[in-house]
């Protein structure tokens, strides 16, 4: 039997984690598309709520109450979908969760917590979908993370079972392949999405935890779900930061490594104490209908780099040979976002487009002046050292932008708040200097191209 994908119009997808984040989002951009769903999750009154929601308006759904650890509860959901609707085409398997913390620090019941839901309802998922796909035909879809490729610190249990994850989505598909069954396998490998990931998480941290910068749309990574449902792809990394790390943590891994210690902390603090019994996700359900978290975040509502890989004819120049260096590059000059009252969000391409630009003036509320852009690092802008008291490098979180017009980038805050809050590098600059053997350059010239403006 050949593969044959169809449109979404006339297909049932299964999705699991459909209640929060990316699964949610996912659901209700399915639906507005015509499909048929079956919705996967913890938390029966959120589906609940969920599955009204869609069939008031127009759509078809029902649900499952299941945890993905569990094959049995993911076996009744597949028959379901075939009473319902005789079957079904796609099958997601979104369910996630983490936990933060330094590795040491973690108990190990909450290290295989991590490993039930990531991994074994990953493995539990496909090979309920296989087994019922391998007449029909159709498209296994697994989330994965960047973090497949490029771990980061205080997510190491996260991070591996990424890790895992991946290994058993290209050995499954090598596998299907081999057998020639009708099945579309791939893997979708999102950057930091905007949902309430952090909030969902256990948190062994001193602050409460945060997603790192840049931030995307959960939008596109439902978009790159769906467009895979119905085109079979390999892999597909969700935002330009997604292919960038992983190219970093592949081409230049101890440099990956340095620049991962160098933040472990700064990057991924919300500046806000950890709340002592937070409630979470991990052994509990803590979804609550959000599809995003912090809505106060700076957040990407676009990807040159995604445009690209669903539509080629358009784009070309951006998915052949070195596209996916080059759109790092074209990302890294749209790295900031739009502006508008209530909060900022980038419109790539559109009208109020604007990019963060080497030598231009960062300025506080007030007017007064902070600094000069250097680059961007990790979602923030690097100031260069010509006008600093200190003869250091400083950092502004690109949260803190209210604006950006002509040569200057506006803060939310004064000057004086800003160098309150800003990041110090604290390396010395003649031992940063003396620091540039032969091989050292090559990283350094490596990172200049792929830090230039992106992450």
């Amino acid at each position: 039997m050949a593969l044959n994908l169809q449109t979404l119009e006339n297909q049932t997808i299964v999705i699991t984690g459909a209640t929060s984040g990316i699964g949610l989002t996912t659901a209700r951009m399915a639906a507005e598309a015509g499909a048929n769903l079956v919705l996967i999750a913890r938390n029966e009154d959120a589906l609940r709520e969920l599955t009204d929601e869609i069939n008031a308006t127009g759509g078809q759904a029902v649900y499952a109450v299941a945890d993905v650890a569990d094959e049995n509860a993911l076996r009744a959901a597949a028959n379901l979908a075939k009473t319902k609707f005789g079957g079904f085409d796609t099958w997601v398997n979104n369910a996630g969760g983490s936990v933060y913390g330094r590795i040491m620090d973690v108990p190990t019941e909450d290290l295989r917590r991590v490993f039930e839901t990531n991994v074994w309802g990953v493995v539990n998922g496909s090979r309920v979908a296989v087994e019922h796909l391998r007449e029909r035909g159709g498209a296994l879809i697994n989330v994965g993370s960047e973090v497949s490729d490029s771990p980061i610190p205080l997510q190491g249990i996260y991070s591996s079972s990424k890790h895992a994850v991946k290994g058993f989505t290209d050995a499954l598909r090598m596998e299907i392949e081999a057998d020639e069954l009708p099945i579309s396998v791939t893997l979708i490998k999102p950057t930091a999405i905007n949902t309430p990931f952090p909030n969902n998480a256990k948190n062994y941290l001193p602050y409460e935890p945060q997603l790192p910068q840049p931030l995307y749309a959960p939008d596109l990574v439902a978009e790159a779900i769906l467009h895979c449902a119905q085109n079979p792809v390999r892999d597909f990394f969700v935002g330009e930061a997604a292919a960038l790390h992983s190219a970093m943590a592949t081409y230049a891994p101890r440099l990956s490594d340095k620049m991962n210690e160098a933040i472990i902390d700064a990057a991924q603090n919300s500046g806000k104490p950890a709340q002592s019994s937070r409630p979470d996700g991990l052994h509990e359900t803590n979804s609550q209908l959000r599809e995003r978290g912090d809505e106060s975040r700076f957040t990407l509502e676009e990807s040159a780099y995604q445009r690209a890989k669903i539509h080629p004819l358009l784009t070309g120049a951006l998915a052949v040979g070195a596209g996916l260096g080059i759109a790092a590059l074209i990302s890294s000059r749209i790295k900031n976002g739009a502006q508008n009252s209530e909060q900022a969000s980038f419109k790539s391409g559109g009208a109020n487009s604007f990019a963060i630009r080497e030598k231009m003036e960062v300025v506080g509320s007030d007017g007064a002046h902070v600094g000069t852009v250097d680059h961007f690092e990790y979602g923030e802008i690097k100031l260069t050292r010509k006008d600093s008291d200190d003869n250091r490098h400083h950092f502004v979180s690109t949260d803190a932008v209210k604006s950006v017009a002509g040569n200057t980038v506006t803060l939310s805050q004064t000057a004086e708040q800003a160098r309150q809050n800003w990041r110090t590098d604290h390396s010395s600059p003649k031992t940063t200097d003396s620091k540039k053997s032969a091989g050292d350059s090559d990283e350094n010239a490596f990172s200049k191209t792929m830090t230039g403006g992106g992450i």
